[in-house]
């Protein structure tokens, strides 16, 4: 949890309309909902349009324990005196910025009472602590994401929390494109990119095997950087593939082979 400044910007390659509908947003003070598997590319998206923005991010990775005074602020002892610190949520408000708030879903239930003013047309944080009532200024804006294929009852998005926000779905990009991003990425030559893509596709369209989710983007990245260190396909792949992506070892033996179909 904590600010992410965004000085230059971070490389991100668009698939369709996203940023032209992210800067309108923007522009109209609306937030925002990214909806897709993990490591897809939703924060490197935030994190590109911050910086195309000129605007400061701040990023915050929502789990189990985050709770709504994780996000405003909380009063802490410092020097022998008790002063309020600002959290995450209440610098961007007060300096403009973004909030990304990573897999939001996974947050405490008092979050989204926190954050249902700022997504209506009062825009307002009320600090109960310290008695301020903060008006978002135009260029805050509230982003947030979650994977919903990891939904289930006990954690899911409630319609009248989705309904607060535009929402851009994301999925893993089409081969050619995701060939140029790996490639971009890892330093990797586009000839060398092409099998792991192949690679990430197949074990995608696996069915019946003990998997939450496909291989991501990210991982791809991965392999691909440890073989442009030098390091062996095969092992490149043990550790940023088969590794990662599960325990189980049948698991692994059958993402081998489908790793041999595509080297054999």
């Amino acid at each position: 949890m904590g600010i992410q400044d965004t000085p230059r910007l971070p490389f991100y390659q668009e698939t369709g309309r996203e940023c032209a509908l992210f800067e309108t947003a923007h522009a109209k003070g609306l937030p925002l909902l990214l909806k897709g598997p993990t490591g897809c590319g939703k924060t490197r998206f935030v994190e590109h349009m911050a910086a195309r923005l000129g605007k400061t991010l701040h990023t915050v990775a929502c789990h189990d324990d985050l709770s709504a005074a994780d996000l405003i602020g909380r009063y802490l002892l410092k020097g022998g005196e008790t002063i309020w610190v600002d959290g995450p949520l209440t610098r961007a408000v007060r300096e403009g910025g973004i909030c990304y708030l990573d897999e939001v879903v996974e947050a405490r239930k008092d979050v989204t009472v926190v954050l249902h003013p700022l997504t209506d047309t009062r825009r307002t944080l009320v600090i109960d602590r310290t008695g301020e009532e903060l008006v978002a200024p135009r260029e805050f804006m509230l982003v947030a994401s979650y994977n919903p294929g990891y939904q289930n009852v006990l954690k899911r998005l409630k319609p009248s929390t989705r309904q607060r926000f535009l929402s851009i779905g994301f999925d893993f990009p089409q081969p050619e494109a995701e060939i140029a991003i790996v490639a971009r990425e890892s330093g990797l030559e586009a000839g060398r990119v092409a099998p792991l893509v192949r690679l990430g596709g197949a074990i995608r369209r696996l069915s019946g095997m003990d998997l939450e989710e496909g291989v991501s983007t990210r991982l791809l990245i991965y392999a691909a950087t440890l073989m442009a260190s030098g390091m062996g396909v095969m092992q490149a792949i043990e550790a940023a593939i088969i590794e990662p992506m599960t325990d189980e070892a049948d698991v692994q033996r059958a993402l081998r082979d489908v790793v041999a179909t595509i080297y054999g």
